[in-house]
């Protein structure tokens, strides 16, 4: 069997198959980078709008709040379907690729905006007070004293999310879009050793999703360092 599998590696490692999986890795890495981006912009608009006290913006906080429980609740492959048969239903003729930017950009959009609100929202009550007696408008409340504080709180669970975010644009490969995990599919009708195929593909999104988690961890221990240095210098 291994002997099968090695003889099989000239066959699977040719330049045209190379090149599509290098094809695949990169609509991967654009997926998350997109999907992580538009996460980060919206779900921080929409996690103020949630904080927000402003009567007027009442209507937008109840959306912002439905927004964030309904697609936190709702599987990645369900939300890929609904859009991608809602868009023929529609008749808008969008590509795979296209359906799957909107999706994930859906999703990570709701839970990034529930971490980053539980972020801002685990700030001390006394810290916002002290920032009201000093009259503090609500921007300098949010620039100087909140968002200080809450980016050690924040930054852990949101790249745990997008190294989670990065394994589930596999499913994008349930409509046809040419990603890591559609790629292997490819190879492994073509004749070729499942292990072989999946081991590569394996290592290929660890080869993706180790340096954002490495970058995550880095970050987190520099500004957990410095949180707790401003804790202990209060405190002395």
């Amino acid at each position: 069997m291994l002997k099968d599998i090695l003889a099989q590696l000239p066959q699977v490692f040719t330049s045209y198959n190379i090149a599509m999986l290098a094809e695949a890795a990169l609509t991967t890495l654009f997926l998350s980078a997109v999907g992580c981006l538009v996460g980060v912009v919206f779900g921080t608009i929409l996690s103020l709008a949630r904080l927000s006290r402003t009567r007027l913006l009442l209507p937008v906080k109840i959306v912002a709040f439905v927004y964030v429980e309904v697609f936190r609740r709702v599987p990645f492959l369900v939300t890929l379907l609904v859009f991608f048969f809602g868009a023929q239903v529609l008749g808008f003729d969008i590509s795979p690729l296209v359906v799957t930017l909107i999706s994930t950009s859906v999703i990570s959009t709701a839970f990034v905006a529930e971490i980053i609100r539980a972020g801002l929202a685990a700030v001390r009550p006394s810290q916002l007070e002290a920032a009201e007696v000093m009259n503090f408008s609500p921007w300098q409340t949010l620039c100087l004293v909140r968002w200080p504080q809450a980016w050690p709180l924040i930054l852990p669970p949101v790249f745990g999310y997008f190294v989670l975010f990065i394994k589930d644009t596999a499913l994008a490969s349930q409509i046809g879009v040419l990603e890591l995990t559609q790629a292997g599919k490819i190879l492994n009708t073509k004749g070729f050793s499942a292990l072989l195929v999946f081991a590569t593909i394996l290592i290929l999104y660890f080869l993706i999703s180790y340096p954002l988690a490495r970058l995550g961890a880095y970050l987190e221990s520099n500004l957990g360092a410095s949180r707790h240095s401003r804790s202990h210098g209060q405190l002395r």
